[in-house]
């Protein structure tokens, strides 16, 4: 197979509000965490609950959409991709952080919406 699929699907609630990167004119792109949850019962029975929080960055239109309706706490969909940045710090220690570059999303809540 030439090439894969990378491809990542997200329901849940903005952690902060988005951090946007303009130039003045055009916003470059939005950066927020998106906090899903799961909840399970154990062999036990003991009910458990997991958050997981997931990077998002959102470029051009997207991140001017986000900028401007997207809070902190809201629901979202997002779809996008898998991107991993690898980097090596002053002191040579090597780093690595993962983050889904949205391509799509939608609002899942209508408090943002100025026509409510």
């Amino acid at each position: 197979m030439k090439n894969g699929i990378n491809k990542v699907t997200l329901v849940g609630n903005v952690g902060d509000a988005p951090k946007v990167n303009s130039n003045g004119e055009a916003v470059n792109f939005a950066q927020f965490s998106l906090a899903t949850n799961e909840s399970y019962t154990d062999k036990d029975g003991k009910a458990i609950k997991r958050t997981e929080w997931h990077r998002v960055v959102a470029f051009n239109k997207s991140a001017e959409i986000i900028k401007t309706y997207v809070k902190k706490g809201d629901p979202l969909y997002v779809e996008g991709k898998l991107r991993t940045n690898n980097w090596e710090d002053k002191e040579g220690v090597k780093h690595a952080s993962t983050e889904i570059v949205c391509d799509n999303f939608l609002m899942l809540s209508t408090k943002g919406d100025p026509n409510n």
